[in-house]
């Protein structure tokens, strides 16, 4: 649960959740989130990456049979933006893993079997896959194992966030992200939300992707 400063701060960035009616205009708010709207995220609830990091992590690991409604694949690079990443795409009231948060003692800078099995074991229980492509994302040795794991489970159910130094930035990741939708920040008719564009006008928040993957699994 968030504190109500907590809720303000990520509100601010994409407007209040919980309605669930279907969007129907749209107009594309901010393209793309920003390192500043994460980093300011994450910082409204703790001052720094260190006191970030080792606050989130005092909480106990989640059971391997959890289930989230995103499964946050990103560089731990960028540890303190992805933290508040976590909290907006949270505000939206969605479920969110992050390894490093949920799994404390699972070691990154090896690719490991053991590594590997738990992070196979999370995906499956996470009913869909957010990449967030950044400058850090492009070296990261487990972003694109994830990926094509979770592409040969549920295709229809994998997204590229781009996560871009300052408002208006521009995107160019890896070709092969191209394969994906991309996600943004948008101007729904009922609020500003993290979606995707479908058609001129139209458009999805990612909260309805992840329920309509609930509802197809």
């Amino acid at each position: 649960m968030y504190s109500r400063g907590l809720l303000r701060s990520a509100v601010a960035v994409l407007g209040a959740p919980g309605r669930d009616r279907e969007p129907r205009r749209v107009e594309v708010a901010v393209p793309y989130v920003t390192v500043g709207q994460a980093v300011n995220a994450s910082r409204a609830a703790w001052a720094t990456r260190s006191v970030a990091e080792s606050e989130i992590r005092k909480s106990a690991a989640a059971p391997m049979t959890t289930s989230y409604d995103i499964f946050l694949s990103h560089s731990y690079e960028d540890a303190e933006v992805i933290a508040g990443v976590k909290i907006l795409i949270e505000a939206e009231g969605l479920r969110v893993y992050v390894d490093w948060i949920e799994d404390a003692q699972a070691d990154r800078s090896q690719v490991t079997a053991k590594t590997a099995d738990m992070l196979r074991q999370r995906m499956n229980h996470c009913r869909f896959l957010l990449f967030a492509s950044s400058r850090a994302s492009a070296s990261s040795k487990w972003m694109p194992w994830e990926l094509g794991y979770f592409d040969g489970m549920r295709r229809e159910r994998v997204g590229i966030l781009p996560i871009v130094q300052s408002e208006g930035g521009s995107f160019t990741g890896q070709e092969y992200l191209g394969l994906y939708p991309t996600w943004q920040i948008i101007d729904f008719d009922i609020g500003r939300h993290i979606g995707r564009l479908t058609a001129p006008n139209q458009g999805e928040t990612l909260k309805q992707a992840a329920q309509r993957a609930y509802i197809t699994s």
